[in-house]
């Protein structure tokens, strides 16, 4: 396991690299360092913005060959927003190293988690929240297909499934609440009684019994978060919905 010294250290030895890379204009530290928010599990997260002329691939082709031979990286995956690419480094002491790429008109701060340490910074569109009827639009779909998968005895395929309907409904609750809805990061601000309704909806083992009984649960939170958002909808939706776990009771 690292220490969060050895989290600075090798940070400081990114940035230091970046300040010595003509190629890089520009860098910004982001996530959970940006706000002094870390903590001893929180992972290192970079981002270095290209010089205009600066080969993209290149770059990333040598930086990650300097985060295998000098930082002994074991493996990296790689995401993608737009033309920045984020290569994600796995190191043998368990950190995590995240370090964007990103062309020059595309450096700059896509949320408050962004601190430039040097360079300039470009000004982005915002990233909106997404639309909660759209997430709604989700949940109903992953109830029909949870319905699906228990009538074909696909245990596992309905155990997803279910977990989709209630993972949409939490995010639902996220924005109700203003707290961040991403990868369940705002989950622990829930207030109790929020996150307390949806407890039910957790799949205790794969006996079609117990999938029967998680997939209702998951379908009456759905319904109660669809009307904190419109009302007349979930009204419009209740009947399809509850027809749905009146199938899942008629011994599949």
């Amino acid at each position: 396991m690292y220490t969060p010294a050895d989290r600075s250290a090798l940070r400081d030895a990114l940035v230091a690299q970046a300040r010595a890379d003509a190629r890089v204009g520009g860098a910004a530290l982001t996530g959970s360092a940006a706000v002094g928010g870390e903590d001893v599990w929180s992972d290192i997260d970079l981002a270095l913005g290209l010089a205009p002329d600066a080969d993209q691939a290149a770059v990333l082709a040598d930086w990650t060959a300097t985060m295998y031979a000098s930082h002994g990286a074991i493996h990296h995956t790689d995401m993608w927003a737009g033309p920045t690419i984020y290569r994600v480094f796995l190191l043998p002491s368990t950190l995590q190293v995240d370090i964007a790429f990103a062309p020059a008109d595309a450096f700059g701060a896509l949320g408050p988690t962004f601190r430039l340490l040097f360079g300039e910074a470009v000004e982005q569109p915002s990233r909106g929240a997404p639309d909660p009827v759209d997430l709604i639009g989700m949940g109903w779909l992953y109830a029909l297909h949870a319905r699906s998968s228990i009538a074909r005895g696909r245990a596992w395929q309905a155990e997803y499934m279910i977990s989709g309907v209630r993972d949409h409904v939490l995010m639902l609750m996220c924005l109700r609440h203003g707290v961040p809805h991403a990868q369940g990061r705002g989950l622990h601000l829930l207030p109790g009684a929020t996150t307390w309704a949806v407890e039910p909806t957790l799949v205790r083992s794969l006996d079609a019994a117990e999938l029967k009984r998680a997939f209702r649960a998951s379908v009456d939170v759905l319904l109660a978060e669809m009307g904190e958002v419109d009302g007349e909808l979930a009204v419009r939706l209740t009947r399809t919905l509850r027809e749905l776990t009146a199938y899942a009771g008629c011994g599949w």
